[in-house]
């Protein structure tokens, strides 16, 4: 029996599976990430700055950027329908995350 077909309370809510279907859609992109409970809403950890939470109808998260006429961070939106696109485009924000990241440790070093 999967873990999406469990009929634990946790498991019935839609954002928990929402959740660990993106998981699983993640983990098929060869992106590791953990799944965290609470009422109503659940978050997808990745990587430093990159959460994807979803309350059951949409996943959410940040794409790095700040809108020049406000201010605010731009959040990148999408229906849970399809969590394998989803995890495509998830883990294309991984990469990018991760690519900077190791710059910044190469320059770190560079002026140690």
């Amino acid at each position: 029996m999967s873990i999406l077909d469990r009929k634990e309370p946790a498991q019935r809510c839609p954002a928990a599976l929402a959740s660990e279907r993106l998981r699983i859609g993640l983990e098929q992109c060869g992106v590791s990430a953990d799944v965290h409970q609470g009422p109503g809403v659940s978050l997808v950890s990745v990587w430093t700055n990159l959460v994807v939470w979803t309350d059951g109808l949409a996943y959410r998260w940040w794409t790095g950027k700040i809108s020049a006429k406000t201010g605010r961070r731009l959040y990148r939106v999408h229906g849970v329908d399809n969590p394998v696109t989803v995890a495509h485009y998830v883990a294309q924000r991984y990469e990018e995350l991760r690519k900077a990241s190791y710059r910044s440790e190469g320059v770190a070093e560079c002026t140690s």
